[in-house]
């Protein structure tokens, strides 16, 4: 592979450098949470889209508070919200 860097990978590359199945990225771009564009009859995804996916998913796990202890309505009591 060339030194260059590369704008837009496959599906294929995308799911390498994600760590994940090429059928799970399929279901992302499906899905809409992985940006990518047809091309004649492949699909490519941009390096960004890979990034901002990455940056996204660490974001909303890191805001996620576990075993927060939240009051149940009406009741008076906490439970744990996991």
């Amino acid at each position: 592979m060339h030194h260059e860097q590369l704008v837009a990978v496959d599906i294929r590359e995308a799911a390498r450098r994600l760590s994940l199945s090429p059928r799970t990225v399929a279901t992302l771009v499906s899905q809409g949470q992985l940006q990518s564009k047809k091309v004649g009859r492949r699909r490519i995804v941009p390096v960004t889209a890979l990034e901002a996916f990455v940056a996204h998913s660490t974001a909303s796990r890191e805001s996620r508070e576990p075993n927060v202890r939240r009051p149940i309505q009406g009741r008076g009591k906490a439970c744990d919200v996991l």
